[in-house]
């Protein structure tokens, strides 16, 4: 089951996988930004297995674990590097040495100096895709960076680009500029519909990349007995973007989301995060869902997704029915 990454032509497996945990710890101060610790030996393992399975597409980010994601992919990849396609990010500065996270830097020699880092650290001469990580930076400073980001698709650098932002006015400006931005980079889940940005990829010949496909794992179903993440855990922060967890705990009014969308899922012999990312195939053609991953079992259960295809119309009709509310103030 494969999809076309947007108006590249690049195809890619109808899921990928996101490499944001297997980077291991981060922070910056008392602020973590990664997933808690992890086992190099397990997620090389799991990238192994995913490939075995189908999965042909790796999203990343120089400053998943300051690099960290970057080299463990690298590492697992070897030789199959050009069996797949890979997507990481810029815009985010770090200490490759500590794994302090330090700032931000939009401008274009650090867009040129972190991709000589990421080529660096994944082990190959290019990236199939280079993606803005500052979601919310000014659209006048976005398209400067155009210009820079053709010169490296021409030098062989970089085959296209995108941004990863949930504005789709700064997608839609950005990808009207670019010649080669093929991909827009947001937020969406079952419990999290996104009609402009969908409706902006069908029109503009985007691939929808979505990000926290399965709520950040709240629709695995898991976190329904109370049980808490680690204090390394981005999770476990009172970000005001982390809705789905509250205290490092499930938010107990979307538990009791996840657990109503349970038994349509099942109707169909799926797992809660199989009908989560079914229900993004059935919602667009553009969509390519990227949940993370740091054991072989995650990937086995995200990729057994694959099996069953998107949600036929009526399971996909009962879902909407389900979350009609949250429809609704989407939209309004």
């Amino acid at each position: 089951m494969n999809r076309t990454l947007g108006r590249s032509g690049i195809e890619v497996s109808a899921l990928g996988m996101g490499c944001w945990a297997i980077g291991g710890p981060y922070a910056g101060g008392a602020n973590q930004y990664g997933w808690g610790r992890v086992d190099d030996a397990e997620s090389i393992r799991a990238v192994h297995r995913a490939l075995e399975l189908g999965v042909t597409f790796f999203d990343t980010a120089s400053s998943y674990g300051a690099g960290h994601s970057e080299v463990v992919l690298g590492r697992a990849l070897g030789a199959d590097r050009d069996r797949v396609v890979i997507a990481t990010k810029w815009g985010f500065t770090f200490d490759e040495r500590t794994r302090e996270a330090l700032g931000t830097d939009s401008g274009v020699a650090y867009l040129r100096s972190c991709l000589e880092g990421s080529l660096r650290r994944l082990g190959t001469d290019h990236v199939d895709l280079y993606q803005l990580h500052l979601g919310d930076l000014p659209v006048a400073e976005a398209l400067d960076l155009i210009g820079p980001l053709e010169d490296l698709v021409a030098a062989g650098k970089i085959r296209a680009y995108g941004w990863s932002t949930d504005d789709p006015e700064r997608a839609a400006a950005f990808a009207a500029a670019g010649p080669h931005c093929t991909a827009v980079q947001h937020d969406m889940s079952v419990l999290a519909d996104r009609p402009a940005m969908i409706e902006l990829c069908e029109r503009a010949g985007l691939a929808s990349i979505n990000r926290g496909p399965l709520a950040m794992g709240l629709l695995s179903g898991k976190y329904a007995d109370g049980r808490t993440v680690a204090r390394d855990d981005v999770r476990s922060q009172s970000y005001d973007w982390m809705t789905y967890f509250r205290d490092g705990a499930g938010a107990p009014e979307w538990l009791a989301r996840v657990e109503a969308l349970r038994e349509v899922f099942a109707t169909g012999g799926r797992t809660p995060t199989q009908g989560a990312l079914a229900w993004l195939w059935a919602r667009s053609a553009t969509t390519v869902p990227i949940p993370g991953f740091r054991t072989v079992t995650q990937v086995e259960q995200n990729a057994g997704a694959l099996a069953h295809g998107p949600l036929r119309p009526d399971e996909f009709a009962a879902v909407e029915d389900l979350l009609a509310d949250l429809r609704v103030a989407t939209v309004a």
